[in-house]
């Protein structure tokens, strides 16, 4: 029953974790999500000039 159970959890985890990480990759990539990144990244460099 622990093995039955082990292995269920392991396969629909890793199935689980490669479509999350198939969004995150396909958000981040995103074209229209650019210009919002592009702000982002220089927000730092932006903060200085006050």
């Amino acid at each position: 029953m622990y093995e039955t159970l082990s292995s269920i959890a392991q396969t629909w985890g890793l199935v689980l974790f490669v479509i999350a990480f198939g969004l995150v990759l396909v958000y981040a990539l995103s074209p229209k999500n650019k210009q919002k990144f592009d702000h982002a990244k220089r927000i730092p460099l932006d903060e200085g000039d006050e």
